[in-house]
Parts: structure tokens; sequence; C-alpha cells
């Protein structure tokens, strides 16, 4: 039998343990950001009815279907695939658990999704997902939407904390639906739906080209294609796009009521935001799927802007119902692996080490592993990670050990029962005692190191 040596799967990407504690990280930190205001954890099944997955038209090409090897249905398939986002599966949840569900509803979501896309820069087949939603029962106050961006200004914050992981800023753009509807019913135009799915192509193309499109698809006139690219032009970090768009001139009850809706949101969001995280309302922002019916999120990462959005979504006044009750919600999704893939690959941000343990504990000789044991299970009763020398090499050789994975310390025991512990970095060697000594809290987990690789 020819032996080979595997290859990379693309688009389901694979940490190595120094890049995995970047997510772990990364995870954790968004995890205790949401729980600080209160989201409830849950976890889904990584699978749906398949009824259920294609309800977003657009989304079918995109489903890995699941089935068994020998499956003998007329569909080839078991009835159910992975899912493609957390939305979706989460709609499912608060209609079969509404019953037991307090509402309004604070969920948090940290799970892989799998989707059939075809594989690049930060786009990816198997991928984390960070979600929060808030979802009322019947109604869902505005206040929610201030809310959840608040929340996730945050916690992008945290991410963006040079003190902490220090990823690259983040720029959190806003809008909000009723704006662009009233402002497009305002001018006459009859296809509001499809004049805003071209508008959201903006970022892809240039403005003359939209223009000609919305007069040969979406119907518009000369008149009303500028003035909907004027709309779209307009960007600003605070309340001033109102004075702007109403020097456009256009009238509508809606457009009024989508103005102050985002004014209160940059408004409310500004003593949240950094010179690191910023928040913009950006006018020209659509966002293409059409259950969203009020404000709406796109989120560019500084210096990758080519990756699009890797943090968006929006109010949806209809995220399930089951004929009798409508369950409105506000929520946004930051996408986990479309962030850090690119900056772990570029090797711009790893784990200064490998593995876990804080010290490694030395073996003098074969005979002395029981010794070696007791203290490592003395050290880790004050929770402080550690591991016995794989063999008893010359301690030269085990501090290189140490070295390697980046362990910062090695514990030594002289013969007459006394203990001692190297900081390797330094150099620094010192007395302790196993039942009581514990390292500086900083060197308790690994610490994210930051290059300057391009």
């Amino acid at each position: 039998m020819s032996r080979t040596t595997p290859k990379p799967m693309s688009g389901f990407p694979e940490f190595l343990p120094a890049q995995r504690e970047v997510e772990r990280q990364v995870i954790d930190t968004l995890s205790r950001t949401f729980e600080l205001h209160g989201f409830a954890n849950v976890e889904t099944r990584a699978v749906e009815p398949m009824d259920q997955l294609l309800r977003k038209g657009d989304t079918s090409k995109e489903v890995y279907v699941l089935r068994r090897l020998n499956e003998e249905s007329d569909e080839g398939h078991a009835g159910i695939g992975l899912h493609f986002d957390l939305t979706v599966p989460f709609a499912r949840y608060v209609l079969e658990n509404a019953g037991k569900l307090e509402f309004p509803f604070r969920r948090y979501q940290i799970q892989k999704v799998w989707r059939g896309e075809r594989p690049q820069d930060g786009r990816f087949r198997e991928f984390v997902q960070a979600d929060i939603d808030v979802v009322g029962q019947g109604e869902l106050p505005f206040h929610h939407d201030v809310e959840v961006t608040r929340v996730m200004l945050q916690a992008l914050g945290r991410l963006a904390d040079p003190g902490s992981i220090g990823l690259p800023g983040f720029t959190l753009q806003v809008n909000n639906r009723k704006l662009i509807q009233g402002f497009y019913q305002g001018l006459g135009v009859t296809d509001v739906d499809e004049a805003m799915r071209l508008i959201d192509k903006l970022d892809k193309m240039p403005a003359d080209v939209i223009r000609k499109l919305l007069r040969d698809e979406a119907g518009l006139t000369d008149e009303q294609a500028d003035q909907c690219l004027a709309l779209a032009a307009i960007s600003t970090d605070d309340d001033s796009f109102v004075g702007q768009v109403r020097a456009l001139g256009v009238s509508n009850d809606l457009l009024d009521e989508g103005l102050a809706e985002l004014a209160e949101l940059v408004r409310a969001c500004a003593g949240v935001a950094t010179d690191r995280v910023r928040i913009r309302a950006e006018l020209k922002i659509a966002r293409g799927l059409d259950y969203y019916t009020g404000t709406v999120f796109e989120t560019r990462l500084d210096g990758y802007e080519n990756l699009g959005s890797i943090c968006s979504g929006g109010r949806y006044d209809s995220l399930a119902s089951d004929g009798r009750t409508t369950y409105p919600g506000v929520g946004i999704s930051l996408g986990v692996s479309r962030v850090l893939v690119p900056l772990v690959n570029k090797g711009l941000v790893v784990a200064d080490r490998s593995v876990p343990s804080v010290v490694l504990v030395a073996l003098p000789d074969e005979e002395s592993r029981a010794a070696s044991d007791a203290i490592a299970d003395q050290l880790r009763a004050n929770d402080v990670p550690c591991e016995v020398a794989a063999s008893p090499q010359k301690f030269g050789k085990q501090i290189r050990y140490a070295e390697r994975r980046g362990i910062p310390y090695v514990w030594f025991t002289d013969r007459e029962g006394g203990h001692q512990v190297k900081d390797i970095r330094s150099g620094d060697q010192v007395p302790a005692d196993p039942s009581t000594w514990v390292p500086p809290t900083n060197d308790l987990k690994p610490t994210i190191v930051h290059t300057d690789n391009q």
C-alpha cells in the first residue's frame, strides 16, 4: 500500500496549537462580553430539515446535504442538511421553545457553520460565527437595536484592545431600511426592493454602472437614479447625516421615522466608540436580504477592507411566526473565522506558547518521576498549568524543551529536597514552595503576540 502525506482541504481551516489559542481567547472574550450584558448562551444542532434551510431561496446552492452511504430515498439524502448560518436554526429554536422562554429573549451563540461557497480569502466552507440577538414576542422596542449595537461595539473594542487580543480596528457601519425605503417612496420609485438591491452593490461596482442598472433594471429616471446615488454617498460619524438627507428635498413619513431611529442609534453609541472601534452612518448600506426591516449593520476590518463585511445583521420584524404570534428581533453576527484566518495565516497574531503549561517540572532521573509528578500535582492544586519533563535529559536540554514550547518557568528540586523555580526568559532563579507558588497573573495563560509580517 502506498503512503502519501495528507493535503489540506480547501475551505476547512485548521489551526496549530499556538494559533488555536488565539481563537480560544477571541471566543472567550466575546462570550464574557455578551454575558456581562445578560445574554444567555445557547447551542443548536448542526442539522436542520431541508425545507427549513431552503426558505431563503438564494441559499440552495450553499447547503451541504447530509446522507447515509447507502441512502435509498428518492432525494438521495436524509432530508436534512448542515446549517449555513445561526439565524435559521435560532428561528426554529424560538418557535419550538417559545412556551419555555422569557421574552424579550437575549441569546448569544458561537458555533461552526457550513456553507458550500467557493473558498477564497475570508470565505470558507466551515467556519465559526458569533451571533447575538434580542427577540420579542409580538413586538420589540427600538431601544434593543441600540443595545445590540452597543454590545457588539464593546465586544469589538475588547478584541481590538492592544492590551488584550490586539486585532486591527473596526468600523461598524449602520443604516436604516426605513430611511432608504421612505426616501425611494418619496422619489416615486416603483420597484423599491430592486433599487435597494442595486444600491447595495456600490462596494462592488462603480457608481456609473449602478446608475445604468437603476435605469435599466429598476425603471428609475435619470433624476431618480442621481438622487438615490446622492443618498448613498452620505457618510458621517455623527448625526449630521440628517441635515444632508433633508437637503436632498425628499419628504416621506417612513423616511422621517428611519432618520429619527438612525440618529438616535448613532448618538447613543458615540460614548462606546473609540479610536480603534468606530461607528459610522453609511447610507449606501441596504443589506441584500429582504427580511431586514429597520436598522442594518455592516463592519469593516481596518486594513482588510477587501474581506467585505466581517460583522453584519439588522432588525427583522418577523424572525419567526407560528401563524398566531410573530417574533420580531434584532441581531448581529461576527464572522470569527473570517477575521482570524487571514491574520493567523499571515503570522500577524499568534500565542507566545503552544501549550497551556506555565511550568515544566524538571526530571533529574527516571526514579524521580513519582516525586516530580507529586510536585506537579501541588502546582495544579493552585490552578497552575504544568507538565513533567518527558525524559531525564540534561537540564540544559530540558530548558530548551521548555523554550521551544514557550513554557516560561522550569522547576528544580535539589538533593536536599529544596525547590527552586527558574524564569527562563530572564534567567532569574529563586527558592519556591510548590504548595503555595503561583506565577504572575500575566503568565497564567498564553499571551497574544503581534508581528509586523506582511
